[in-house]
């Protein structure tokens, strides 16, 4: 993939659109994720200063002064005024873990093409987490980890994804007649299964590859749930390193965005009572709060207390 980056990167087209420095220095390289997967740019159209335009429905990049234009852009976010937001898209290449990918394409916003193993033949290459990451289930979330796995019981479980990975692929390129380094046919005498059969036993821990393009709106939206603390962690990998390009492409966007959606609390009508109450000097507990356990607690560490 190097070799292919480089050619990319030393081709030099001259265009009249907008374009964002830091990100021309980043099209195209790789940013490693997980063990084996990666996010690339791929193209993008826009910057803050689109943002800007749109929203004022103006001529070029207009006369207004930077800081005029970072304030419009706080009021756009701070008002959920979104739409300036999507004249700005992204185009990215992601290399993932396939339930990571069933996660990632629930956001169905974007434009996306995912890699074929109909057509081609999927990489020897899976996802084994490291060990720090090997939580236990929790009892109180469904969805969510308690604890970490170690010792013997940590050993035996990466023992299990390993050898189940390897004996899966092992599989799938004995029954599509195919050595698994070369791609030839082994057996002239033995006619394979077809790929779009022969992929039904490999594990979701298998990698696939995906090109995703979204407007800016949209991303943030996924950023903003899958970057919180409650996501799955592969998934927030993913997430952290596409906020970075995104404070490299639209700086003034991510810093609003940070600090009026990502870093913000969304309180309810009667949460924001029982501060006014606290404020008041009233002695409120969950008691006589009037709210859920779960809201309560929600609550109190939001404003943390």
């Amino acid at each position: 993939m190097q070799k292919d980056v480089e050619i990319l990167r030393s081709k030099a087209d001259e265009t009249f659109r907008v374009t964002v420095s830091a990100i021309e220095q980043i099209i195209y390289e790789p940013f490693q994720v997980l063990d084996h997967g990666f996010v690339r740019v791929i193209d993008y159209m826009g910057d803050d200063a689109a943002i800007v335009q749109a929203a004022r429905v103006s001529y070029g990049r207009g006369t207004k002064k930077t800081t005029e234009d970072q304030a419009l852009i706080n009021y756009l976010m701070r008002h959920a005024h979104t739409t300036p937001f999507e004249m700005c898209e992204i185009k990215l290449h992601v290399k993932l873990p396939i339930f990571v990918a069933r996660q990632w394409l629930r956001h169905r916003t974007a434009s996306v093409n995912e890699y074929s193993a109909r057509y081609s033949i999927l990489d020897k290459e899976f996802y084994v987490p490291a060990q720090e990451n090997l939580a236990a289930q929790s009892t109180s979330n469904k969805q969510g980890r308690a604890g970490t796995l170690s010792g013997e019981e940590a050993r035996r479980v990466l023992d299990i994804f390993k050898n189940d990975s390897q004996q899966c692929y092992n599989h799938y390129v004995e029954m599509m007649n195919i050595d698994d380094v070369s791609g030839d046919v082994i057996d002239e005498d033995r006619s394979g299964l077809t790929r779009e059969l022969a992929r039904i036993n490999l594990p979701v821990s298998s990698y696939t590859q995906l090109y995703w393009k979204i407007d800016l709106h949209n991303l943030l939206h996924f950023l903003r749930l899958r970057s919180a603390p409650g996501a799955q962690y592969e998934i927030r990998e993913y997430a952290k390193v596409i906020l970075d390009i995104v404070k490299k492409w639209v700086p003034f966007t991510y810093d609003a965005f940070v600090n009026y959606k990502l870093n913000a609390a969304t309180i309810s009508a009667n949460g924001l009572e029982v501060i006014r109450r606290m404020l008041r000097g009233e002695n409120v507990s969950e008691l006589n709060s009037g709210l859920s356990k779960r809201e309560w607690s929600e609550l109190m560490a939001q404003i943390g207390i």
